[in-house]
């Protein structure tokens, strides 16, 4: 529908019935305690700082809702069952197991209770970056070769050259990440297999080392994204929002060609970081095809609201999409996705309660905004 047909709306809050109560479920990392015996050394590496907790009820809390945080720990059905939130805003990594970001999902709808983000399938699968991409390649999306070391012993595939990469089947944010992920013959394979399935208690996904340029590409919407939004021009036809492409530049990093947790963790711009480019400066053919296959990427997984997919160039110059964060980071200034947001001129808080709405709005909670059509005239 052409954009002159969108009548100038009242914000959402005035589309609302009253103000929510909003609770934020986050997984907060406690930096002052000893990890557990037997957990990685990089445990709980994706969980979220204090300070990101406070920067989302603060950008909250400017369309007149309430807010309050709520660890994402066992006693969180408790809690919900004291507070009675309206809805919760997830960004819960979960507390160990293969679907652990699907924990918190699974408890919201059995209790009833209104959330954001993809549902309980969609995160369980998107951490299982090996059933993810087999999903992917099945529906022609473009990968690299792969295979699942389970024991540690199993034949190499013919397909599967050196060099190679070997990292957790089921984890993110870089973790069990480094130099050594890298391998380049059988007994470095070997190894470096071993050490993930023993450390991480978990199968290590082996695929092609992909030596081009690296990319994120961020996702928002879907299909009647206008209608519940309170920026409907961000959003395309289609009803999803590409962010500009953010290349990674790592062979700046602490780590060269590796963006892991030690990359990851640092600063944006300090010593050591990779660099960080948005909008990337590629070809328009690239652009486009780079968000052509990070929406496939999120619609095949059946991901709600928002997403971030990382696609690399192979050897060729050919994308392979490597994997996708269905609740990716929203600390301001640092996450990706915030970096795309600011890159365009997307304030943090507006992107933040756009999340919000996108969410609300499947469980009827938000009245959509309507459209004026035109008649054509007679001649």
């Amino acid at each position: 529908m052409p954009e002159s047909l969108i009548r100038e709306e009242e914000p959402p809050s005035r589309r609302m019935k009253r103000y929510w109560k909003i609770a934020i479920l986050a997984n907060i990392k406690d930096d002052e305690h000893p990890k557990p015996e037997g957990v990685p050394p990089d445990a709980f590496a994706d969980f979220d700082h204090i300070e990101t907790i406070d920067s989302l009820r603060a950008a909250l809390e400017t369309d007149g809702h309430s807010t309050v945080f709520i660890q994402a720990d066992r006693n969180l059905p408790y809690a919900l069952r004291e507070i009675k939130p309206d809805i919760c805003f997830n960004i819960a990594e979960g507390l160990g197991g293969d679907a652990r970001e699907a924990q918190v999902p699974a408890l919201l709808e059995m209790l009833g209770i209104p959330y954001t983000g993809s549902r309980v399938l969609t995160n369980g699968i998107s951490l299982d970056k090996t059933l993810t991409k087999r999903i992917w390649r099945d529906r022609r999306l473009p990968v690299a070769p792969f295979q699942e070391f389970i024991v540690g012993d199993e034949p190499l595939r013919a397909e599967l050259k050196f060099p190679l990469f070997v990292k957790p089947a089921r984890e993110g944010t870089g973790m069990g990440v480094d130099m050594k992920a890298i391998v380049n013959n059988e007994k470095e394979l070997r190894e470096r297999a071993m050490y993930i399935i023993n450390t991480y208690q978990q199968p290590a996904l082996v695929e092609t080392f992909l030596p081009g340029r690296e990319f994120t590409v961020g996702i928002l919407g879907r299909a009647d994204a206008k209608l519940y939004s309170r920026h409907p021009e961000w959003y395309e036809k289609d009803g999803f929002h590409r962010f500009p492409v953010l290349e990674l530049d790592t062979t700046r990093s602490v780590t060269p060609w590796v963006y892991g947790l030690e990359a990851k963790s640092k600063d944006v711009g300090a010593d050591g970081s990779p660099g960080y480019f948005c909008p990337a400066d590629i070809e328009p053919d690239l652009e486009k095809k780079l968000k052509n296959f990070a929406l496939r990427a999120h619609q095949l997984l059946y991901t709600l609201d928002v997403s971030r997919t990382d696609i690399r160039l192979d050897e060729d110059g050919n994308p392979r999409v490597m994997e996708i964060n269905t609740l990716p980071g929203l600390t301001p200034d640092y996450s990706d996705l915030c970096l795309q947001a600011k890159a365009e001129g997307i304030r943090y808080e507006d992107l933040v309660l756009d999340i919000l709405y996108l969410g609300a709005s499947r469980w009827g909670m938000l009245e959509p905004r309507e459209y004026i059509v035109e008649t054509p005239k007679k001649k």
